[in-house]
């Protein structure tokens, strides 16, 4: 198979492009009905969706899954606070309002979380039923592989990640962190590697350098929360822990306990059980 036919670029092929006033958005757009957003975090992109998204779009859903900017194909702009989580939540409402979708089912992974938190202050009536997938939510659930003082040292891994020297290193272990058994075939870890790559590590290392040093607290955005809500959750995650903070989280955001499922993974888990994932996913929002 040629590079030019690989899975990952086949992907691209077919995604779409949003121009947001900071950089190009790319995302998959399929389906027709009503509207599921899956939301990546991070390092990874909509790359990660791919087994869910057919499996969700042929029950009569239209599904969209973007690569955030600075992840996946999308631009990389230079800069910092343009990767804050309030313009990630800006700029997933401005793609929503580019599509004239008023109204979506929101699912979201790892920082999408945070994301989707900003979202909420911003425009909390847009969601209609929300699905946390192994997602930053609390202090006490949230165990970063690595934190970062901004600066030189900083800057220095994420060059060497974006010129090859210590790519394989990373994304070998973070699937080998985030994975109970890693068995990504080599088409499938170029979807995760090949942004790198390219260039795309400065929304990494604002994440890295910022988010993890000084977590914002969303209680409060929880609180607020009057729809319908669903966990799915690797509960062997070291990234992501359920157990510290999940009293809370059921307290704040009301979640019935037939709609919390502990699934026998890692953090990574729509790459272990997507089957699975996307049939919760549609018993709850059918």
């Amino acid at each position: 198979m040629s590079k030019t036919t690989s899975p990952y670029s086949q992907f691209r092929e077919v995604q779409k492009s949003f121009a947001s006033k900071d950089g190009t958005i790319k995302y998959i757009d399929q389906g027709e009905g009503e509207v599921v957003l899956l939301l990546h975090g991070i390092p990874t992109s909509g790359w990660l969706y791919r087994k869910i998204i057919n499996i969700i779009s042929e029950k009569g859903y239209r599904v969209i899954a973007p690569d955030m900017l600075g992840f996946g194909n999308s631009d990389s702009p230079n800069g910092y606070k343009v990767y804050s989580e309030k313009n990630h939540a800006q700029r997933i409402l401005d793609l929503m309002d580019s599509l004239q979708i008023k109204n979506w089912m929101h699912v979201m992974h790892d920082a999408g979380g945070l994301w989707t938190w900003e979202l909420f202050k911003k425009e909390p009536n847009r969601i209609s039923k929300l699905i946390m997938l192994n997602t930053i939510i609390y202090k006490n659930g949230f165990v970063p592989p690595v934190r970062f003082e901004k600066g030189i040292i900083a800057k220095t891994a994420m060059w060497a990640y974006r010129n090859g020297l210590t790519t394989n290193l990373m994304v070998s272990g973070l699937f080998k962190s985030g994975l109970t058994k890693n068995t990504l075939s080599k088409e499938e870890i170029e979807g995760y590697k090949k942004p790198l790559l390219e260039g795309k590590t400065k929304g990494m290392y604002y994440f890295f350098t910022q988010t993890c040093k000084n977590l914002p607290d969303y209680s409060q955005v929880l609180k607020n929360i009057s729809i319908p809500v669903a966990v799915i959750w690797g509960k062997k995650d070291s990234f992501l822990k359920w157990e510290p903070q999940k009293d809370p989280v059921i307290l704040d955001a009301s979640i019935s306990e037939e709609n919390i499922h502990l699934l026998d993974a890692k953090h990574f888990i729509q790459e272990e059980e997507p089957e699975k994932i996307a049939q919760l996913i549609l018993d709850f929002i059918t």
